[in-house]
């Protein structure tokens, strides 16, 4: 299926590394120009680097001044229509210990590194042909843990935020959804499960340890974690034309009830 990206420009934030470098990588295969985007300059280089026609951008989102110079240098070659706000961190903490200061940090990493961009692609994006925003949330806003609530927290407000987007923008050729993954099978994650394994007395065949975690930790259908190739052929696959009437929709790629 020819996804019809080519011409197009994709800005994928926190793309220096990790799910976000997978779906740049995705969208250039699919013939898209990328902008690789990191905090630091050196690792968004490297990356784009290796990415036929990407360039790279760096940018801290997290003030107002970052974020401006991030979307001026993502657009100097030409204007981005598909943003991608796929940057946004975790954090361990629970009710009793955690303070409001680590609220704070966590709306500001997960909630506000988006809007900014967002607000800055909106002037332009409003009066173009054609746009995408795709927001990257989690399947926790649907069944949060008893940990880390500041975090379920922050990503809970990018599914009312995409909603509300995606209404304000009604009539616009501007397509605006939200991804939600489950568990991604992630260098940290085994890193963080092997770990888990060896304390629980699950061996240490990768597979066996997955099979365990899925079923006293992360339950699903399918049985297993989601690959981060998955989740990039789904971010893919909304930022082109084929998704041009699936808007405001909240799509959770996480295996499936069990």
């Amino acid at each position: 299926m020819d996804l019809e990206l080519t011409g197009h420009r994709a800005l994928i934030t926190g793309s220096h590394r990790g799910t976000g470098e997978v779906i740049a990588r995705r969208l250039a295969e699919e013939g898209a120009t990328v902008i690789i985007h990191g905090f630091d300059a050196e690792a968004a280089a490297a990356v784009a680097a290796s990415i036929p026609n990407a360039v790279a951008v760096a940018g801290d989102l997290l003030s107002d001044h970052g974020a401006a110079r991030v979307w001026q240098d993502a657009n100097d070659a030409g204007p981005v229509d598909i943003l991608v706000n796929n940057y946004g961190t975790s954090d361990r903490g629970d009710f009793e210990s955690t303070a409001a200061e680590a609220w704070h940090a966590m709306y500001e990493h997960n909630v506000l590194s988006a809007t900014r961009l967002i607000g800055l692609a909106l002037p332009r994006l409003r009066h173009a042909p054609w746009g995408r925003i795709i927001n990257l949330g989690t399947a926790g806003t649907q069944r949060p843990g008893g940990r880390n609530p500041h975090y379920y927290a922050a990503k809970g407000a990018l599914v009312t935020l995409t909603e509300s987007l995606a209404r304000e923008l009604a009539g616009t050729a501007i397509r605006v959804n939200l991804v939600s993954p489950g568990i991604i099978h992630t260098p940290e994650v085994e890193t963080s499960m092997r770990q888990t394994a060896a304390r629980e007395g699950w061996g240490d065949d990768w597979t066996a340890i997955e099979r365990q975690a899925v079923a006293t930790r992360f339950p699903n259908a399918a049985g297993r974690f989601a690959r981060r190739e998955e989740i990039a052929d789904l971010v893919c696959f909304l930022a082109s034309h084929r998704a041009d009437y699936i808007h405001g929709q909240n799509l959770f790629i996480d295996g499936g009830p069990n």
